[in-house]
């Protein structure tokens, strides 16, 4: 039987990792105006971990999950990656899903350009301008004057920045470390940073806000009702499987070949801001997709027609 190639192994993996985070941001969005952020990312990051331990590690690495010798590397990922969360969770909150997500969209482009920088990888003129014609379609739907250019869209913004950074670390680490033991260490920082907040400001104290973002991350915890324990593990489960999934991505192929396939969660973050929220996006929100979408695919195009050698070679385990 023929062996997946990585970058065929990589774009499924990333692919479906959007669909969970992508449900997992109507969650979050949906459980902000009652929870507190950190009461949340602990709650999520518990089951996700069981997950982890009790589902993908028995077929992956077994017991050797927490197995590293690159404890500092995983410990500066992990906190990179709940940092991430945690300000485009607080920008989620008061503004439109589309809005947040489109605005967070600057990061696959930025992981491209930091794919070049950081890791070495080549990408030539015809790249340059899918880049930036990108940059343009996110800059459409931010639309300067608007509503997205509240204080709140500066959080998803620098969670955009953030997330680049996240995945130059996993592909540094990616030769020697596995997508499970990555996931696993994702998770452990998450319990550590809510549990700390928790300490904090779960009291309350700090909880009488009238910004939406303030009000979510100093709101005092509370036991959740019965009717919100399926979002719980909708959020739980969602992001170990996720978590893992994108981690795998990006430690067998390369960076600049999988950061388009995140753009999946753009259109579908319109489509459930209509489903679930009532948000109906404007003509210049959908040409903005649209530019994004096109720059998107033309990079995965010309990688293909670049590095054709890339993208058949079969995934040495």
């Amino acid at each position: 039987m023929k062996q997946m190639s990585p970058a065929k192994l990589g774009a499924i993996c990333a692919a479906i990792s959007v669909v969970f985070f992508s449900i997992n941001d109507v969650a979050i969005k949906f459980l902000s105006g009652g929870y507190a952020l950190h009461q949340v990312v602990l709650i999520r990051s518990v089951i996700g971990l069981l997950v982890i331990v009790v589902i993908i590690a028995p077929m992956t690495t077994g017991w050797a999950i927490a197995r590293t010798k690159r404890l500092p590397m995983h410990m500066l990922r992990g906190l990179c990656v709940v940092f991430a969360n945690m300000t485009f969770f607080l920008g989620l909150a008061a503004m439109p899903l589309a809005d947040a997500v489109a605005i967070f969209f600057v990061s696959p482009l930025v992981i491209t350009m930091f794919s070049i920088l950081f890791l070495g990888e080549v990408v030539g003129p015809r790249r340059w301008v899918a880049i930036a014609v990108g940059f343009v379609g996110v800059l459409v739907m931010m639309r300067p004057g608007t509503q997205a250019f509240q204080v709140a869209s500066l959080l998803p913004l620098a969670a955009a920045f953030c997330y680049a950074g996240i995945h130059i670390i996993t592909r540094r680490i990616g030769g020697t470390e596995s997508a499970t033991t990555m996931a696993f260490y994702i998770q452990i920082m998450f319990i550590i940073v809510g549990v700390l907040f928790g300490l904090i400001v779960g009291d309350g104290r700090f909880g009488d806000q009238s910004d939406p973002s303030l009000a979510f991350l100093f709101r005092a915890w509370s036991w959740p009702v019965p009717a919100d324990y399926p979002v719980f593990a909708i959020i739980g489960i969602g992001i170990g499987i996720g978590g893992y999934l994108i981690s795998q991505a990006y430690r067998v192929a390369e960076a600049s070949y999988i950061a388009p396939f995140e753009y999946l969660a753009l259109p579908m973050s319109v489509v459930f801001g209509m489903l679930v929220f009532d948000e109906y996006p404007g003509g210049w929100d959908y040409l903005g997709m649209a530019l994004i979408l096109g720059a998107g695919l033309f990079t995965i195009w010309r990688e293909a027609q670049t590095k054709p050698d890339a993208l058949q070679r079969p995934l040495q385990r």
